[in-house]
């Protein structure tokens, strides 16, 4: 890294859901300075759609709607447009897809975003999943790599054909800065504050942890969101990874 201070977000909030009013509940409460970037997945927009993603911008909230697309190039290209128009700030893809569905879901997300005359989101690859580990890796993907080797081939790829970063476990952050710039993003999940469990996720750190590693984004899903005080805990999770004592 070169010792270069590295950009660093507010925590992004998994917003994972199963209603609109749940949804919108967890918006008016996390109404607070700084807000957070919002989350939106799979399980929201499948169900709600792009109204989803207008109630968080109704309310300001930058918004990353994690889709992970993975399809032939030409199918991406047109969800990626339709993604664009959204005027979302982040979203993801799979790097499985190789270089040609990158390059065109990428085009795709520039294209939807100038039609509707707003900035283009930062697209960032999908490396592993945090659910996935050696035994997983080799046994069922029948991948020969290591899961670090498969990670940094990964993030390679998508620096390459120009995406602003990949989503990945903070365990592999330092292996991907060997292998791309400073400027390429790492946003890391399987975030967990010490005192949380680690629920499905095998590969966690701390807020705290994410930050010395490196990582220039976290997300964070239960902790937070199935929280007594979603308030309080989405701030001791600021704290922690923006380190806001050490840096006044």
């Amino acid at each position: 890294m070169g010792g270069k201070i590295l950009k660093r977000f507010v925590p992004m909030v998994a917003i994972d859901v199963a209603t609109k009013q749940e949804a919108i509940d967890l918006f008016d409460k996390l109404m607070v300075k700084p807000q957070p970037i919002v989350k939106i997945g799979m399980e929201l927009y499948y169900g709600l759609g792009q109204v989803i993603v207008k109630e968080a911008k109704k309310r300001g909230f930058k918004v990353f709607l994690d889709l992970k697309l993975y399809d032939i190039p030409n199918t991406v290209h047109r969800a990626m447009a339709a993604i664009g128009r959204l005027g979302i700030d982040f979203t993801t893809i799979h790097a499985a897809g190789g270089s040609e569905m990158l390059i065109a879901g990428l085009a795709g997300l520039e294209e939807g975003a100038k039609e509707a005359g707003v900035k283009p989101a930062k697209l960032l690859a999908i490396t592993q999943l945090t659910s996935i580990d050696e035994k997983i890796l080799h046994e069922q993907q029948h991948v020969d790599l290591s899961l670090i080797e498969s990670v940094q081939s990964y993030a390679r790829l998508a620096e390459k054909v120009g995406l602003a970063g990949v989503v990945c476990s903070a365990h592999e952050i330092k292996a991907i800065r060997e292998v791309t710039g400073d400027d390429f993003l790492c946003v890391t999940p399987g975030i967990r504050p010490t005192h949380a469990i680690k629920d499905d996720q095998k590969r966690v750190v701390t807020p705290a942890q994410a930050r010395i590693d490196g990582s220039n984004a976290i997300v964070v899903g239960r902790p937070i969101t199935q929280s007594f005080d979603p308030v309080a805990a989405y701030q001791e999770v600021q704290k922690a990874f923006l380190n806001e004592e050490e840096e006044k």
